[in-house]
């Protein structure tokens, strides 16, 4: 039960467990989180045994009941399978299915892998054989893993365009969507490639692909353990990786300069003859990384002078974009899973462009399916809501940026240096506004009874503005949007109320007079009754006369901004989710890894 703990964070409206007892399957399974699971499993134990699945769910076909949750079970309850993904041609598989007289008990896609792989079995009586013939039936994005009755001691799990990862342990093996599922057991964990099917025993474990070649695996040590994935005595997991910011951008820096002390990055398979040739970068990503994105494009175009576009991963495809082999598409995810940016990533590798992920999970999909990859170092993020995960996609952005001016020549060395120099006093500067966040946790409490909210930004504060009202959407499921300051007289403006609360970040003092801008859109809001929250860099005295509050930031250059102005906004957003009483780390109808499109 401490895997599913773990991965939770991938779905949680549901919930269960199939385990081989002899020769039957005992099982059990409740709609709701883990914890009525638990509850059901105390009144009703089921046996000991060391042959079991599991599976947290994100409903997809068919809502959050007892009877939708997995593990689904074929009529004899031979076989027992969990899913993650979509199966496509599910309606066509069913209606067949349902012709030769199965049942079913579910409203899922899920459920028919059970019956089809009872039918194999009957003239395919070895279950990895069986697996495979099924697959080859199946259209869409599915991870599988499954048990049969008949035997035990073993279990196959199979993955096209979803994540399964295996777990090499002494005696013992494991499957899991992500190693933090089997952490606690072992760190040594085996990459599953597309289209391939593992069987896996105690002692052994044998990876095919769909027509049962045998494939090489490649093998790693995670490099983190299990108190990772713990909470540390914080209230909330959220807390805990907000607090823990500040190391994961130390973290993302370690090891960046050679013996030369030029930049390096982690698995940079592309030649500076390829990117020299770079004409346009395309950035892709979804939800909070695609805002990370959105900081690239102003670091990218005005470190390296090369053209940079921003794209949400799901609609890219779908547009028609231009693209050819001078074009590189840099996709930013956490997990590595993103279905719609993996999609984003074939569609671009098909017109001929090179792709560079930024990604935080060792193994998963999108960096094995790209030229290059920069890795971020912030350990496993368990909270829904990305916070020290979006931090470190910033800092890997201001990386692939300085690198690009470092092979394209146009910044010197001591430029660079003197960049990386003041990104390596980010961490301290972070620390300084966690120290004094019980100023934004009052705030909170003062603005409990608000039910909306307004962001402003310029500049590279726009992002943070969109950023900071995503974060109040995802954990306190209130109204909150942000804008472009400047657009604010073309109409969100007609919003204001009386007292409507308005957080804007302030870029700090500089030739471009954003500063003053900004200070005239804050005075726009206030004159139609608007209460005025102000982030502003410690000093800057010309925000005192029109800020109601002011939550004063350490003075960083203005590119760097976003890595401690997003800080307050995502503590003001834990707290006031938490005052709301609702779950923080695992906000309703969310996941943090949505591997469907």
């Amino acid at each position: 039960m401490g895997g599913l703990r773990r991965l939770e964070y991938r779905g949680y409206d549901s919930t269960g467990v199939a385990l081989i007892d002899g020769d039957r399957i005992a099982w059990a399974k409740k709609s709701g989180k883990l914890a009525n699971l638990d509850a059901e499993l105390a009144q009703n134990p089921l046996p000991a045994s060391t042959t079991g699945i599991g599976h947290t769910r994100w409903a997809t076909h068919g809502g959050p009941t007892d009877a939708n949750a997995h593990p689904h079970l074929d009529a004899t309850e031979r076989v027992a399978v969990v899913h993650n993904g979509i199966i496509e041609n599910f309606a066509t598989l069913r209606a067949e299915l349902e012709g030769e007289g199965y049942e079913f008990k579910s409203q899922t896609d899920s459920e028919v892998v059970a019956h089809l792989l009872f039918r194999e079995l009957q003239t395919r009586p070895d279950l990895a054989e069986a697996t495979r013939a099924v697959c080859r039936s199946l259209e869409g994005a599915f991870t599988l893993v499954i048990t049969d009755a008949l035997s035990p001691g073993k279990v196959i799990g199979a993955r096209r365009n979803s994540p399964l990862v295996v777990g090499r342990g002494h005696g013992e093996n494991f499957l899991g969507s992500d190693v933090a599922a089997f952490i606690e057991y072992t760190n040594e964990a085996v990459e599953l490639g597309q289209d391939q099917v593992v069987e896996i025993t105690a002692e052994s474990i044998r990876v095919t692909d769909f027509d049962g070649h045998p494939v090489q695996v490649t093998e790693y040590t995670v490099d983190w353990d299990v108190s990772a994935a713990e909470k540390g005595g914080y209230d909330w997991f959220m807390l805990k990786e907000i607090h823990e910011q500040p190391q994961a951008i130390a973290d993302t820096l370690l090891g960046r300069h050679d013996e030369h002390g030029r930049l390096q990055l982690d698995e940079m398979r592309l030649s500076d003859d390829e990117l020299r040739s770079v004409e346009k970068i395309i950035v892709i990503a979804c939800g909070t990384s695609y805002y990370a994105g959105m900081v690239a494009k102003y670091a990218i175009e005005h470190w390296t002078r090369i053209p940079c576009e921003v794209e949400l991963a799901s609609e890219f495809r779908y547009r028609d974009p231009i693209l050819d082999r001078s074009t590189l598409v840099v996709t930013i995810s956490q997990s590595g899973e993103t279905m719609d940016t993996l999609m984003a990533i074939r569609y671009a590798r098909q017109q001929r462009a090179r792709v560079l992920s930024i990604c935080n999970t060792n193994g998963s999909t999108i960096p094995r399916e790209s030229d290059a990859v920069i890795y971020t170092h912030a350990g496993p993020e368990i909270a829904v809501a990305s916070t020290k995960g979006f931090l470190a996609q910033v800092v890997a952005c201001y990386l692939l940026a300085l690198y690009f001016a470092q092979v394209k020549g146009v910044k010197y060395a001591d430029e660079i240096g003197r960049i990386i120099d003041q990104l390596e006093e980010i961490p301290a500067a972070v620390g300084h506004v966690l120290a004094s966040a019980d100023q934004v946790r009052e705030l909170a409490r003062e603005l409990i009874d608000e039910g909306s909210f307004m962001f402003l930004g310029r500049h590279v504060g726009f992002p943070v503005a969109l950023e900071g009202a995503l974060k109040l959407k995802e954990l306190a499921y209130l109204h909150a949007e942000g804008f472009a300051a400047g657009e604010l007289k073309h109409g969100p403006i007609a919003v204001i109320d009386e007292g409507t609360p308005v957080f804007v970040v302030v870029p700090p003092k500089a030739r471009d007079q954003l500063q003053e801008k900004i200070i005239s859109n804050i005075q726009e809001v206030r004159a139609r009754g608007a209460r005025t929250i102000v982030l502003a860099e410690e000093g800057d005295d010309m925000v005192t006369s029109v800020a109601d509050h002011v939550i004063w930031l350490p003075k960083v250059p203005t590119l760097l901004q976003p890595l401690v102005a997003t800080v307050p906004l995502q503590v003001f957003a834990c707290e006031l989710a938490s005052l709301l009483g609702h779950d923080v780390d695992q906000p309703r109808n969310l996941a943090k890894s949505v591997t469907v499109e």
